[in-house]
């Protein structure tokens, strides 16, 4: 057997491990062919490690365990459309774009995943118009439990729409091609506002900007936590308040000259998109329909401030628009998302079920790797298409090869 010894693995927060039986980092589609099928011939089941940036139980296995982190680059681009390796970190996406002319049409604030992991797990980035990161694959290359790949290629349009959010549970992805655009700066500005004045300004800002979203947070020190821009000094501040406030962002695509001052800037897409951060905290987040975002922004910064006092990480509060993928949190609704953390070692766990409890009234739905409390009728009362998802993985996947008991709740 061609694997290596297993042992203990943990995410990047350290609040989920596993230990696994065996585990394996294969250098090509060919070689990771081989080792899943290999895997399957002897009954162990197969997850993907990516960066381990997931707050969930997702890449947890006792059988063999995968890093695709030899897998990276790109493999090929014909006009806009640009494969690359799964394994390629999102940062290393868009530095290779920006030397092609080309940018992703929108990212997140962490650029250190695997893509892979990244776009199937319904990570998003913010802005009314702008779909989550899934909404951009055109293909992939699905390595199934006996070895072969299934190249998905938009021909059968319900795979894709499957095949773009699907937790790993479809078969290992190997490539992943994406729609890009030409390439583009941004204009990026922050600013601090009280929370009445955000709210009063929140429909304008979204439509206004082709990015827009705030941090609230309740004490000083909480923008510390996330390692936010201190804007106590900014100059289009309109309160002097310390707590109970909005850090603010606006980005626009701009054709001025790079450039970078206190709280402004003007850079490359990729280089504007991403915040540093310490991982420091174990974050929940979910999509609310978007004529309930104010409504439940409203109820959890109450719960925060009446409650749950000691929570002091920031709200972070952002704009995404609906799309077709079967198992996405945005399917067929445009969203705000709205997330909340706790910190290690602390017990937030009845911080955490007020909040869902709160998120629940509107049939939010939650980021794949951020902390939920999703139970299998959750996810069919939720999702139109999960009975088809279910039945779609079945056929792919008859032995769940794909699958740990987390996934399997879920979606199995």
């Amino acid at each position: 057997m061609a694997f290596e010894k297993g042992g203990l693995w943990r995410n990047w927060v350290g609040n989920q491990s596993c230990i696994s039986r065996y585990k394996a980092s294969p250098e090509s589609e060919a070689q990771l062919c081989e080792m899943v099928a290999e895997a399957d011939a002897a009954d162990l089941p197969v997850r993907v490690a990516g960066s381990g940036h997931s707050f969930t139980p997702v890449v947890g296995t006792t059988g063999l365990r995968l890093s695709l982190e030899k897998m990276k680059g790109v493999l090929a681009v014909e006009g806009e459309h640009v494969t690359v390796a799964a394994g390629t970190c999102i940062g290393d996406v868009g530095r290779a774009l920006k030397a092609l002319g080309l940018s992703l049409a929108n990212q997140g604030d962490i650029d250190s995943q695997a893509i892979a992991g990244a776009f199937t797990t319904g990570t998003h980035g913010t802005g009314i118009t702008l779909g989550c990161l899934a909404s951009q694959i055109a293909g992939l290359r699905l390595v199934q439990p006996n070895g072969e790949v299934l190249a998905v290629d938009g021909s059968d349009p319900d795979m894709l729409l499957a095949s773009r959010v699907s937790l790993g549970t479809l078969g290992v992805i190997s490539a992943i091609t994406l729609k890009t655009v030409p390439a583009y700066n941004l204009h990026e500005h922050l600013w601090r506002d009280d929370f009445e004045t955000c709210m009063e300004r929140h429909d304008q800002l979204a439509a206004e900007h082709r990015h827009f979203g705030f941090f609230w947070c309740p004490v000083p020190e909480s923008r510390h936590l996330y390692c936010l821009a201190d804007t106590a000094d900014a100059p289009l501040s309109t309160t002097k308040a310390t707590s109970d406030v909005c850090e603010m962002k606006v980005m626009d695509i701009t054709d001025r000259l790079p450039m970078e001052a206190p709280f402004e800037k003007i850079a490359y897409s990729s280089d504007v998109y991403p915040i540093e951060y310490v991982p420091n905290f174990h974050e929940l987040e979910y999509a609310v329909p978007l004529e309930h975002g104010k409504e439940a922004v409203r109820a959890v910064r109450e719960l925060m401030l009446n409650k749950h006092t000691n929570c002091i990480y920031p709200i972070e509060y952002r704009f995404t628009a609906g799309d077709e993928a079967w198992m996405s949190p945005f399917h067929r609704q445009d969203s705000i998302t709205l997330s909340v953390s706790g910190g290690p070692g602390v017990d937030y766990w009845d911080y955490l079920r007020d909040v869902d409890a709160i998120l629940r009234r509107y049939d939010s739905r939650p980021h794949w790797g951020k902390l939920h409390f999703l139970d299998t009728d959750d996810v069919t009362h939720l999702y139109p298409r999960a009975g088809d998802f279910r039945a779609l993985r079945r056929r792919l996947d008859p032995a769940g090869r794909f699958l740990n008991d987390h996934v399997r709740m879920l979606l199995g």
